[in-house]
């Protein structure tokens, strides 16, 4: 086990070493972004700019991977004066938590969202409302505002030449896909209108009870606005990727690893397991869940002091998952992440599998790092260690785990020695949390 630390330590530094020039990167066609919005905002002042982007910074010095960046564009409307109309699983497709933003008849000062491009009234006579905000109406308006903007600012050189045209803004579902060029790097920005208001958010009210989060950092939390964004043509959902990305900075302020093991296995995601960004796989939005479940399995501050077994930690828990075909949604868990996701998951379980059993093959930063002869591949009883300790909630005590990882990277021991090893761990957990009893 000492002989893999460096290697992962090593690729670790080599992600870091990259990190001031990718937040460069990022900053300039941020920029860009937020100089358009901004002639958005004087061309029609009910789309804002959200200038405070330290979180969605945050986020992508984490990230790896290549994928869109949400850029929300707040509506200048009093969101708690609107109405919110829930509908049925049947009506949304199945989607959980959507609805209907209706405007009240008798409510003042909403009067600019009653303009035809972005409204539609009510045809069954509501006693409440007077008509709805149609999302798709929203993006119609603020797809032709954008056009407007990259044509207003490249002719009057607001934006750096060559950054971006108008073809490369595409209406897509559920936002605007934004192409930004920043030196030699091209970023993706999906720009979706959305309303913030106060809603409760269950699994967090109990914050002082959520293990492995301070808890002062989680009462704050509580007090923010979730985002409502498009759903569809005609109706909006809660989105609560703000909410996470907060108690992701919540894990931030903790001592330890668990950031690092999101950044590693982002990286080897994306180049291992992802073929490049090629094949169809985990988003980071996958493996920002699991890390926020890890963190609660593992609450104590000595499971994340070793970089290693901190990936480890993420790994069993994702290859639970993998298995039982569920991701939970962490403030929502009723919700699959995995379900509808189109994903091959046997598949994506077997290169999940091979990579810890095999790690150095998705850490080599150079061929010259590894000598010829790769270790051993794990066989069906390591496999079986994998999933072992989701069979019962005390085998996710740290004492258990770092004797599963320490068996884990002893290649020289044969897979039936290891499963006869490990079954008599689980006997004296076993006890010893009977003792406790």
């Amino acid at each position: 086990m000492a002989v893999q630390v460096p290697l992962w330590h090593h690729y670790l530094q080599a992600l870091r070493s990259r990190a001031a020039s990718r937040a460069q990167e990022h900053q300039r066609a941020e920029d860009v972004v937020l100089t358009l919005l901004g002639r958005v905002h004087t061309l029609d002042p009910r789309f804002l700019v959200d200038y405070s982007r330290d979180l969605e910074a945050f986020q992508f010095a984490l990230r790896s991977s290549e994928g869109p960046l949400d850029v929300e564009v707040p509506l200048w409307v009093d969101a708690e004066a609107l109405v919110i109309e829930e509908v049925g699983a049947a009506e949304a497709g199945g989607g959980l938590g959507c609805c209907r933003l209706g405007l009240p008849r008798e409510a003042a000062g909403l009067e600019r969202w009653k303009a035809d491009d972005v409204f539609e009234a009510s045809l069954e006579g509501s006693a409440r409302c007077c008509g709805h905000i149609v999302p798709g109406k929203v993006l119609r308006v603020l797809k032709d505002l954008l056009v407007a903007a990259v044509v207003y600012c490249k002719h009057h050189r607001l934006i750096t030449p060559g950054s971006l045209s108008v073809d490369s803004l595409k209406e897509e579902q559920l936002g605007l896909s934004l192409r930004v060029s920043s030196g030699w790097r091209t970023l993706c920005f999906n720009v979706v209108p959305v309303v913030r208001k106060r809603l409760r958010v269950p699994a967090l009210e109990g914050a002082g009870l959520v293990p492995g989060f301070p808890e002062g950092a989680l009462r704050g939390i509580v007090c923010q606005k979730a985002t409502l964004v498009p759903a569809s043509a005609e109706l909006w959902r809660v989105s609560t990727d703000y909410l996470l990305t907060r108690l992701l900075g919540a894990l931030g302020s903790l001592r330890g690893h668990r950031l690092d093991s999101l950044s590693i296995l982002d990286r080897v995601n994306h180049e291992s397991w992802r073929d490049g960004g090629r094949s169809p796989g985990l988003t980071f939005g996958h493996l920002k869940t699991v890390l926020l479940w890890s963190a609660t399995l593992f609450p104590m501050p000595e499971d994340w002091e070793e970089l290693q077994g901190a990936v480890y930690r993420l790994l069993v828990v994702l290859l639970c998952c993998l298995a039982t075909r569920n991701l939970p949604h962490f403030l929502h868990p009723e919700q699959n992440l995995l379900q509808d996701a189109g994903l091959d998951l046997g598949a994506l379980y077997q290169r999940v599998e091979r990579f810890a059993s095999q790690p150095e093959a998705a850490l080599r930063i150079h061929a010259t790092h590894l000598g010829r002869s790769p270790p051993p591949r794990a066989g069906s009883g390591l496999r079986a260690l994998l999933q072992l300790p989701a069979s019962e909630p005390a085998y996710w005590a740290t004492a258990y785990f770092d004797v599963l990882l320490d068996k884990f990277q002893a290649f020289n021991i044969q897979d039936e020695q290891r499963v006869s090893a490990m079954q008599s761990v689980f006997l004296k957990t076993k006890a010893l949390g009977a003792e406790d009893r």
